[in-house]
């Protein structure tokens, strides 16, 4: 013998065999009803009637029987019987019952025997032992042994084998060893029976070298030897190892069984690989073994778990007498590949075939509700547990709270969590994941506030769930609490975490921050990508974010349909209409042109590219369209000023029974302010609560109050502003600035500053406006006193820029920019233009040039404007004929605005300018707007 099997043997064996047990739980010592056999019973009533008087021997074989078929009431019947008979004190008698009772779970009754009996037997203590242990309570079985011991009765092979099963069940691996130790002591190692329990034994405790170094070891392997080791191999999911070990098996003579091809069946179902099933389907079927439930419970299982369900139905409807393991397994698959009507279907055909579904069955069944949104069902599927006494049960109660979340029903679900006896994470991870999937995000923060206080540990799944809710709240702080906590625990680089805390930094508006953890992950997948690019695209940084998506390419990772809609969404920013066109072929290659987030995100490209007919193509080829659709397409003619198109539009969206949102109306107020439809704005606006159920909020006054700027309505403008329900925003005294600027209302606009200067005290678009309405009535002195307020006040003008996307690239230009590699082509071109516009009628409007210089230089200054840049750079870098795209990121001033249209009809060419607040299509010496804007 090796010396690694003796080290347990060094302590003498009365300080060893003392283990401390826990007492043996309450359930066992009680027992349910169990199967009547009909022969019993019909001999039972002859005995009582005294037609028949039963020996020992009748009576023994009588409880044999019923040991078998675990018929417990009758064999309490014989047991009377027996007491009356005065046969009690027949040992063979008193081990039968000794083993019906173990059997049945009865082991108050079974313990009671085993004590009063008046010399110690061992066929008593091993039938108690073995009760214990065939019924999974290792503990008991443990007890009973060390009971037994005390006593000095020595064991046999099939106590060992007991005892050694109770140790595998409770994993104790101390005990085990120094029950190994007594094994070879008392000369029963070379015993198959036991050698395949040792087998057995140390691989449940996790000893898989030791196992296989005692398998080798076993001088006449069979195949229940075989079977031992790779079913443990299996259940300790070592599947490549349970296969080769099979292999070997059958290379060394040994035919399997149907428990051999059951594990290799369960040893394919791990690794996933149909293939080999097949393989061993097919040698079940040739051994004749296919008839066998546990083999075919295993294959409705594996074919369930890879997702062929056509396969495991078949194979289901095979099962002659198909029982809940294999019920369960036809369910649960049809629910893992979210087949969840038909997980449904198959539940009521179990009920209507007579089996009644465990807690298994309806654990699967609160998954199927939970992703159909079925509350009532899922209601049925709680009081069925709860007349199963189940819904106490830490996993019954979880799939409860995950169903109640999932249904929307979140008072439910935190009641039953509150129920919950023992609340694990798994119980903590799912209320928080059901608030924070509900919008319920600060609700879901105090709770994982809670669970720290509880001292619960928290895992990755709980981390993404938080960051996700502090995304969704936008706050900062919290956001850096949770990245801190992250790396204390030892989450820092974990994939889950790190792209939850790029995505929830991203929408903090910290991208600084993203980019950095995005930058320190040593393994970006495909989700790190889009929640950085989406980062960038969100916060105008739509150029990092394509250099990113071809660093994305460059690593083969395939782009998802969320990676396209956030590129559009950058293209649309940038107005780089060439690489929008570019992702649009992307999205017809990979097979996303069905989907409503490409689509949308299409259309709303195109259409903020300044190509609205694009657009119009996009939203027809929709398959489904929903209000993002609709609202998207209604805008982007609205900025195009095709404001009767748009309202047409919206018409028609309200005839397909599609309810605007507040964003929506937005765009219709829009289009009505773009074309200058004051009476329609004002049906729209005035209706809103009556035909679409809410009011009208801060945006919806904003437009109005704009529009009737435009219109010269001021007064209505601010007699509107004076009838607000509540205080107006910066947004409504912005328009109510730009009002008076139109109409040069010296007064409307510095009651309107004031006000935006408390509002937005660092925003300098408020002092150039004003300062533009004091100099379009030579109020120089106030002129200078607001550029003293900027300057004391430290606010910088934000700088003129524009955009223009040439081959694939998109170049920015500042005022007077001469930073450009093709600058003095550029400026050439526009020296070019000047004196054609001004041959052609063109006057510089000097007038709106506010620095204090002379007009000459201030004629320059207009030249030289950003816009006048971009659209000179593109007449010289891109082919005659071909459209110019510019974007600014101010509204366009007038004199570059009566410039483009001169400039149009000279070049030939269309110029489409996208400002801050709309598009302005230049072509033949006009502008679309009609010089409404």
């Amino acid at each position: 013998m090796k010396l690694w099997r003796h080290h347990s043997l060094q302590k003498p064996l009365h300080q060893r065999l003392h283990p401390t047990f826990k007492p043996v739980p309450k359930q066992i010592h009680t027992f349910s009803q169990f199967s009547q056999d009909p022969q019993i019973t019909a001999i039972l009533s002859l005995i009582d009637k005294g037609n028949f008087v039963p020996t020992s021997v009748s009576y023994s074989k009588l409880l044999s029987q019923c040991c078998t078929t675990k018929s417990l009431r009758p064999g309490l019947q014989i047991h009377a019987h027996i007491t009356k008979s005065g046969l009690s004190a027949d040992p063979n008698i008193r081990n039968h019952l000794i083993n019906l009772y173990s059997k049945c779970r009865s082991f108050r009754y079974a313990r009671k025997l085993v004590d009063e009996s008046s010399e110690p037997d061992l066929v008593s203590w091993s039938a108690l032992i073995s009760g214990y242990a065939q019924n999974g309570l290792g503990g008991g079985a443990l007890t009973a042994f060390h009971g037994m011991h005390l006593l000095g009765l020595k064991c046999n092979e099939f106590t060992f084998s007991s005892v050694l099963k109770a140790c595998s069940i409770v994993k104790d691996l101390r005990i085990g060893k120094q029950i190994h130790g007594v094994v070879v002591v008392s000369g029963f190692e070379g015993d198959v029976f036991v050698a395949n329990t040792l087998v057995v034994m140390y691989a449940k405790c996790d000893e898989f070298l030791d196992s296989r170094r005692l398998f080798d070891e076993i001088p006449e392997r069979n195949v229940v030897s075989w079977n031992a080791l790779f079913s443990c191999y299996v259940q300790g999911d070592f599947y490549e190892e349970a296969v080769g070990l099979f292999h070997e098996m059958v290379s060394s003579g040994i035919k399997p069984n149907e428990f051999s091809l059951s594990s290799m069946v369960n040893a394919c179902t791990g690794l996933m690989d149909t293939s080999r099933g097949k393989l061993i389907h097919g040698c079940l079927i040739k051994l004749g073994y296919d008839w066998d439930p546990f083999s075919g419970n295993a294959l409705v299982d594996m074919y369930a778990k890879v997702g062929d369900l056509a396969d495991a139905i078949s194979v289901f409807e095979k099962i002659k007498e198909a029982d809940i393991v294999s019920w369960n397994a036809v369910i649960a698959g049809c629910v893992l590949h979210e087949y969840h009507e038909q997980a449904l279907e198959l539940l009521g055909q179990m009920k209507r075939s007579g089996i009644c579904p465990n807690i298994f069955t309806l654990s699967s069944a609160l998954k199927a509700c939970a992703a159909l949104g079925l509350k009532e069902l899922g209601r049925q599927l709680h009081c069925s547990l709860m007349k199963m006494d189940m819904e106490s049960d830490s996993f019954v109660g979880v799939g409860i709270v995950d169903m109640y979340s999932k249904c929307g029903l979140l008072e439910d679900a935190r009641m039953v969590f509150d129920l919950l006896p023992e609340k694990d994470l798994i119980a903590w991870n799912a209320i928080i994941y059901g608030n924070s999937q509900n919008g319920e995000d600060i609700e879901a923060l105090a709770l994982f506030a809670d669970m720290h206080k509880e001292g619960i540990r928290f895992n990755q799944t709980t981390l993404s769930t938080i960051l996700k809710s502090t995304a969704s709240l936008q706050i900062l702080h919290v956001c850096g609490q949770v990245h801190a906590l992250s790396v204390k625990s030892g989450f820092p680089s974990d994939i889950y975490v790190v792209n939850s805390l790029i995505d929830s930094y991203g929408k903090c508006s910290h991208v600084e921050d993203a980019e950095r953890i995005f930058e320190e992950c040593p393994i970006g997948d495909l989700v790190s990508f889009t929640s950085m690019i989406t980062a960038y695209s969100q916060y105008g940084r739509g150029e990092e974010a394509l250099k990113l998506y071809l660093e994305m390419q460059d690593m083969e990772l395939k782009p998802d349909r969320f990676v396209c809609s956030s590129l559009l969404n950058a293209c649309a920013n940038l107005s780089a209409y060439e690489q929008g066109k570019q992702l649009h072929v992307h999205i017809l290659k990979y097979g996303f042109v069905s989907d409503i987030f490409a689509g949308n995100s299409l259309v709303n490209m195109y259409a903020k590219c300044g190509s609205i007919d694009d657009a119009g193509h996009a939203f027809s080829e929709l398959t489904e369209r929903g209000i993002v659709s609709w609202s998207a397409m209604i805008g982007g003619l609205a900025q195009h000023g095709h404001g009767r198109q748009a309202l047409q539009l919206f018409d028609q969206m309200c005839k397909e029974g599609v309810s605007p949102n507040h964003i929506t109306l937005v765009s219709v107020l829009g289009a009505c302010n773009h074309a200058g439809l004051v009476t329609e704005a004002k049906q729209y606006f005035e209706s809103m609560e009556e035909l679409f159920g809410f009011k009208p909020m801060q945006e919806h006054y904003a437009c109005m109050i704009d529009l009737f700027g435009r219109a010269g309505n001021i007064n209505e403008a601010v007699e509107l502003v004076n009838k607000m329900p509540f205080e107006a925003n910066a947004a409504v005294w912005g328009a109510l600035l730009g009002a008076a600027r139109i109409h040069k209302d010296v007064e409307l606009g510095r009651r309107a500053a004031e006000k935006l200067f408390i509002l937005e005290p660092d925003k300098s678009g408020t002092h150039v406006l004003l300062a533009n309405i004091y100099a379009s009535v030579s109020m120089w002195e106030n002129v200078a006193e607001v550029r003293r307020l900027m300057r004391n006040s430290k606010v910088k003008k934000e700088p003129g820029m524009s955009w223009i996307e040439v081959k694939d690239k998109v170049y920015t230009f500042l005022v007077g920019d001469r930073s450009h590699y093709r600058s003095r082509e550029i400026y050439a071109k526009l020296d070019e233009l000047s004196d054609l516009i001004e041959k052609a009628g063109y006057v510089p409007m000097v007038e709106i040039n506010l620095h204090d210089v002379e007009q000459s230089e201030k004629e320059q200054l207009l030249y030289h404007h950003s816009e006048k840049l971009a659209v000179a750079f593109g007449l010289i870098a891109t082919p005659p004929g071909a459209p110019i795209r510019v974007k600014k990121n101010l509204r366009v001033c007038i004199d570059c605005h009566t410039a483009f249209k001169f400039i149009c009809k000279i070049a030939s060419r269309e110029i489409v300018l996208r400002d801050r607040n709309r598009f302005h299509h230049f072509k033949d010496g006009s502008c679309s707007c009609g010089d409404y804007w």
